[in-house]
């Protein structure tokens, strides 16, 4: 799945790429009776309230209805296509199971039309394959992990992701999320087995304003060009460097602030944090 770039016909055109999608099963349309229609909330939530700024607009989308339990336990599937998915960056594999149910999936890396899944504790650890964290060998990379037991699959479910299975003692397992965080996961949720595929999409240069817009992301302008009634660094005569370190729109420390509870039950299960980003100092504490 190589990044296809055009000859520069326009501004737009010479610095953005695409995916040439040779790695999708060709002429394969959705299958219908696993999609339904998806309205967009443009970044409010059930009271009309904005609570993700910059969102709305975009390009029509259906949604796919993806297996993240992955609970049809001893029954082989047949991968039938690969397919694109415009609400999330993986790729979803179109499986066939032997009882006639259909459902999707997320694309592992190197599953190819025609293959065989299985989910279950006494299948192999092979590609695409769902099983527990205590069936899994050590050292291997997994995808789609509960968090919870039954929950479904939350951890490392965008393209080119994986975390890996470093270690088990009672009843936990150790991952290194695609962050570098270390936490502990029980043995008895499930993940599946390889990485997930579309490495490539981190490649793709989108080139221009519109690309992104299709994508429903409005523009996003600084706190410091709006009033003082709409963000504490708003205001001033002329252009300003807002006049204290950068914040949200509520007053949270945009760079390097900790928003987490430090009263959180998950801090138990975190060994390791995520190291910080390039804009923290080192040795600030962040």
């Amino acid at each position: 799945m190589p990044v296809k770039v055009y000859k520069p016909t326009s501004a737009g055109r010479r610095n953005s790429s695409v995916l040439d999608f040779s790695h999708l099963t060709k002429g394969k349309k959705r299958e219908k009776s696993l999609t339904e229609r998806l309205h967009d909330k443009a970044g409010r939530n059930s009271h009309g309230h904005v609570t993700s700024r910059f969102r709305g607009g975009g390009a029509r989308r259906m949604y796919r209805k993806i297996d993240f339990l992955r609970t049809k336990d001893g029954v082989p599937a047949t991968v039938k296509a690969i397919e694109y998915d415009p609400n999330r960056t993986a790729d979803i594999a179109l499986l066939f199971y032997a009882d006639g149910e259909k459902r999707y999936m997320l694309a592992p890396k190197g599953l190819k039309v025609g293959d065989t899944v299985m989910s279950g504790e006494r299948c192999e650890p092979d590609t695409g394959n769902c099983m527990p964290l205590s069936a899994i060998p050590l050292g291997l990379s997994v995808h789609n992990v509960e968090l919870q037991p039954g929950k479904g699959g939350q951890l490392a479910r965008s393209a080119g992701n994986s975390c890996q299975l470093m270690a088990r003692e009672g009843a936990y397992a150790t991952l290194v999320l695609p962050s570098g965080e270390m936490r502990k996961v029980p043995v008895n949720c499930r993940a599946t087995v390889g990485e997930i595929g579309n490495s490539d999409w981190q490649n793709v240069r989108w080139g221009k304003a519109g690309r992104v817009r299709h994508m429903g992301r409005r523009p996003h302008n600084r706190g410091t060009s709006m009033n003082p009634v709409a963000h504490p660094m708003g205001g001033g005569e002329g252009r300003t460097g807002g006049g204290r370190h950068p914040v949200s729109p509520t007053g949270k420390l945009a760079k390097g602030g900790k928003t987490r509870r430090g009263k959180a039950k998950s801090n138990n299960f975190i060994l390791r944090r995520r190291s910080p980003g390039k804009h923290v100092a080192v040795g600030s504490g962040s």
